[in-house]
C-alpha cells in the first residue's frame, strides 16, 4: 500500500440494452483529484445498467485499498448507487443487494468512504464514460 491519507475514485458502468452488453470502469486519484493514479475500464458481459455502475465501484474499491485505507472519496453520476449506498433509497432488486454487500464488504476494509453523487458531465465521470463506451464500441456494441 502506498498510504495515501486520502484518494479520490470515479466509476461509471455502462449497458447497451438495459440488460445487454456493459462496460464498467474507474479512475483512482491522490488526494482531491491532485495525481492520477490508475484507471482502466473493461467489458464485462450482459448486465443491467445499474448492475454496470455497481460492478465498477467494487472494481474500483478492489484496486483504491492499494492507495488507501484511510479515507476514499467517491463520485458517481449514478444517483440510484449514491443514494442506495447513503441509505436514502432502499434496495429492493435481489441482484443489487448482492452487489451491495460486495461493496459493504469491501468498505469494512477501509476507514471512511464517501459517496458524491455528481452530473455526467464532471470531467472525471466523464472521462472514465468515454472510456467504457470506447471498450463497448470495440466490441462492437
Amino acid at each position: 500500500m502506498t498510504g495515501y491519507e486520502q484518494i479520490s475514485i470515479a466509476t461509471d458502468g455502462a449497458s447497451r440494452g438495459n440488460p445487454g452488453p456493459a462496460a464498467i470502469g474507474y479512475s483512482i486519484y491522490a488526494s482531491d483529484f491532485e495525481e492520477k493514479l490508475e484507471e482502466d475500464a473493461k467489458y464485462i458481459g450482459k448486465a443491467t445498467n445499474n448492475e454496470a455502475e455497481y460492478s465498477a465501484l467494487i472494481w474500483g474499491l478492489e484496486r483504491a485499498i492499494i492507495y488507501s485505507s484511510k479515507e476514499i472519496i467517491h463520485y458517481s453520476d449514478s444517483q440510484l448507487l449514491v443514494k442506495q449506498l447513503t441509505g436514502e433509497y432502499s434496495v429492493k432488486s435481489k441482484n443489487l443487494k448482492i452487489l451491495v454487500k460486495k461493496v459493504k464488504g469491501l468498505k469494512k476494509q477501509m476507514g471512511k468512504v464517501l459517496h458524491k453523487h455528481v452530473p455526467r458531465e464532471n470531467k472525471y465521470v466523464s472521462r472514465v464514460d468515454k472510456k467504457i463506451n470506447t471498450v463497448l464500441d470495440e466490441k462492437g456494441y
